[in-house]
């Protein structure tokens, strides 16, 4: 989703952005002389709700979410998420701040009087963020979470989400690296070719990774796990470490027994959000006011029809936490598949969607598109006009009408000059690159640097470390024994689950996605079980 939570940052952060003011060579005499750049040129949600998770059933969701390239080129200032969910622990019943005071997110009263839903959340997904370093027409996958009122965000071992290249702090990182077969940029996962409309299966899902314990530092039994369905990589790919969640207890002990690791995950809705896009505004000598924003398009099928997001399941501890646990304990086979008898299919629905161009409400969009609820529960657009099975497009260009409002209006309605105006393209960004100091290099990777090249243009550089010494799981006082016993399920899931295999329940129409080839690796000689690809570099 993109997410909802991050985008009230980033809309703090975009409220600083200077505008730009740009001369245009018209000679008509209607214009004004200059075309200014501005943001909020749209703003939004286009969602989907579930119904209340019937009880048992917080231990896991899935979906397919389409994944196409919403614009022709990476554009700087520009920020919307692809169809995704967030999760957030089940804590309805709470009626005191599990925020503390001094967090960020207690600044946001309209939060209160719990702060439930903006106290820890796994969210991410596929999208568009202001703050990739290497941009290219797809969007990019990325695993954001949120541990502690948003404090902190964590987005891929090692790093947090983009409003910096620098790695997390030590006793900060959040995400260990689970897959032998998959490199996990800290920019986002890339898209191999150009996927337009094919779906992306993922799932998050709570595992036994290792044991609940009580204490000075407590820790609940839920390991959040993202597993992964494309044409190339299927199965578990990083989970969150379980104390991710328990730190924020550490001080506040007041939320202990309320945190990720312990209580049901809640996952009651999934949208696009539209966060920061740019526009072109031009005036012309009789006050009239015309904005242009950039193209977004979106696939249609043969009945004109934006099919965003199909086959949401909810899940139970049946479904593979069980099995999972007897399996650690008990060396009872797991396959990892998860267990239909352990699934609920949601009916899902969807409200009006509204939007806005700076907090201006756009009118007549319902003469135009309007969300739906197709047949097998999938969710997206209905567009009344199209080409069916190709493309549309959104409507880019806009006219006040005079009453604080903004209309559709088509590109042979507006100046020219201001329909023949470019967005700018998106900058490279700086590198990322870990420290050679701290969790980084004790006790250290097991291999050599390995170098890569992804379709985003960027350079990752990559190390195998075993995997109970990869610098997300240093900073933990765990006892010799729980690491040999996490060490231990980990070399039996690289042993028995393939990247081949069936985890999800399949996609039930159209095609799935295909992840970057480059970021699929064979684990050299002496590495093949107990080792995993840790990304210290990506320029």
């Amino acid at each position: 989703m993109k997410f909802p939570f991050l985008c009230l940052l980033y809309s703090l952060l975009a409220s600083n952005c200077s505008f730009n003011t740009t001369k245009n060579s018209s000679t008509n005499s209607s214009e004004e002389s200059e075309i200014i750049e501005k943001d909020k040129g749209l703003q939004g949600y286009i969602s989907y709700y579930l119904p209340k998770t019937p009880k048992g059933y917080g231990a896991g969701i899935s979906f397919y979410s389409a994944v196409w390239p919403l614009v022709e080129k990476p554009l700087a200032n520009f920020q919307i998420g692809l169809p995704s969910t967030w999760i957030i622990p089940e804590n309805s019943e709470v009626n005191f701040p599990l925020c503390p005071e001094g967090s960020l997110a207690r600044n946001w009263e309209e939060r209160g009087p719990s702060w439930s839903s903006v106290f820890q959340t796994v969210e991410g997904g596929i999208g568009y963020w202001r703050g990739n370093r290497f941009r290219y027409p797809s969007p990019k996958f990325s695993m954001n979470g949120v541990p502690s009122c948003y404090d902190y965000e964590v987005a891929s071992p090692g790093w947090p989400f983009f409003h910096s290249s620098e790695p997390l702090a030590d006793d900060k990182m959040g995400i260990a690296q689970l897959t032998n077969r998959l490199v996990i940029p800290p920019d986002g996962i890339t898209f191999q070719g150009s996927p337009n409309g094919q779906f992306l299966g993922y799932a998050w899902m709570s595992l036994p990774l290792m044991e609940a314990k009580t204490g000075k530092t407590p820790r609940g039994d839920q390991s959040w796990t993202l597993f992964l369905n494309t044409t190339n990589f299927k199965g578990a790919v990083a989970y969150y470490i379980a104390e991710t969640w328990t730190k924020i207890a550490s001080e506040y002990e007041r939320v202990t027994g309320h945190t990720l690791d312990v209580k049901p995950g809640v996952a009651g809705s999934g949208a696009m959000e539209i966060n920061t896009v740019p526009q072109f505004q031009l005036k012309t000598t009789n006050d009239s006011l015309f904005t242009k924003i950039p193209a977004l398009n979106f696939p249609v099928d043969a009945k004109g029809n934006s099919i965003l997001v199909q086959d949401v399941k909810l899940y139970s501890k049946e479904a593979i936490f069980n099995t999972f646990r007897n399996w650690k304990n008990n060396n009872m086979r797991c396959s990892g598949k998860f267990n239909i008898k352990g699934s609920f299919s949601p009916i899902l629905d969807t409200r009006k969607t509204s939007f806005k161009q700076e907090d201006k409400p756009i009118q007549g969009m319902d003469n135009l598109l309007h969300t739906e609820i197709f047949s097998d529960n999938e969710f997206g657009i209905a567009w009344k006009e199209h080409n069916a099975g190709s493309t549309t497009t959104f409507p880019q260009y806009f006219l006040d009408n005079g009453n604080n409002e903004r209309i559709p209006i088509s590109e042979a309605q507006v100046p020219k000059a201001l329909a023949a105006k470019e967005f700018a393209l998106a900058a490279r960004g700086e590198p990322y690159e870990a420290p050679m100091a701290g969790a980084w290099v004790s006790p250290g990777p097991a291999s050599k640097p390995h170098k890569i090249s992804l379709e985003d243009g960027s350079i990752v550089t990559y190390c195998w470390y075993r995997f109970i010494d990869q610098p997300a799981l240093q900073q933990f006082n765990w006892s010799l024994e729980e690491k040999n016993k996490l060490q231990t399920i980990i070399e039996k899931i690289h042993t028995h689950w393939n990247i081949e295999n069936d985890f999800m329940t399949p996609l039930k129409k159209g095609d799935l996605v295909t992840i970057d080839n480059a970021l699929l690796v064979t684990p050299p000689k002496g590495y093949e079980v107990g080792f995993v690809p840790i990304v210290i570099k990506q320029e």
